[in-house]
Order: structure tokens, then C-alpha cells, then sequence
């Protein structure tokens, strides 16, 4: 077993699921740029965000989008925002985030499995 390997009790702990994006504003605060999102968790409520995704995405296109967060990491202020969650995405070959989604419509608060 390597070290990385890790047991399926830790990928369980990492509490990942779908919510929808239903407000996105620019963060003035950022050092780079940024959006500050609001994601409708369903049952865990509206969350915050701080994320520098403005390369890939405008305002319009990220408002309605699914997306993967991680719901249970501690709030951490970044750049003057209470982030609640994290949103997941991937690099590409730029250093700019790619979202990670869905290609099918998802009930709000559903736990990845």
C-alpha cells in the first residue's frame, strides 16, 4: 500500500455534494480575480464561496450551475468573505479552474456516493 493510498472510512469523512449557484457577484477584496457565490445546498441551506473561476466563467453562465462542493471544511475567510464551502473544480492546462459538474439536472444537497 503507498502512502497515498487512503481507506474508505477517509474518502467518507469528505462530505462532497451537489449544489446550485444561485448568486454570483465579483470580489472587490480579491487579489486575483474572484466571484463570491452563493450555492443552494437544500437541506444545508445557502452557502458561501469565494472562487477564482472568472477565467473560464462570466455572471450569467455560472448562475443556475450545478456544481461539487465540499461542505465540511471549517468557514475560512478569504479575501474578506466568510467562505462556508468549497467548490471543486480542476486545473487545466492554463492554471485555470475547470468546474466540476453534472451532466444531468441533481436534487440540491445530494451526496456524492
Amino acid at each position: 500500500m503507498s502512502a497515498n493510498t487512503i481507506e474508505w472510512q477517509d474518502f467518507e469523512r469528505v462530505d462532497l455534494r451537489v449544489g446550485t449557484i444561485v448568486h454570483v457577484e465579483p470580489n472587490a477584496k480579491a487579489r486575483k480575480p474572484a466571484y463570491i457565490l452563493r450555492v443552494d445546498l437544500g437541506p444545508l441551506g445557502v452557502k458561501t464561496s469565494s472562487a477564482q473561476i472568472t477565467a473560464h466563467y462570466g455572471i450569467d453562465e455560472l448562475l443556475g450551475k450545478q456544481v461539487l462542493c465540499v461542505c465540511n471544511f471549517a468557514p475560512k475567510s478569504i479575501a474578506g468573505v466568510r467562505s462556508e464551502v468549497l467548490v471543486t473544480g480542476v486545473y487545466d492546462s492554463d492554471e485555470r479552474v475547470v468546474l466540476a459538474g453534472f451532466d444531468k439536472p441533481l436534487p440540491n444537497g445530494s451526496r456524492l456516493a
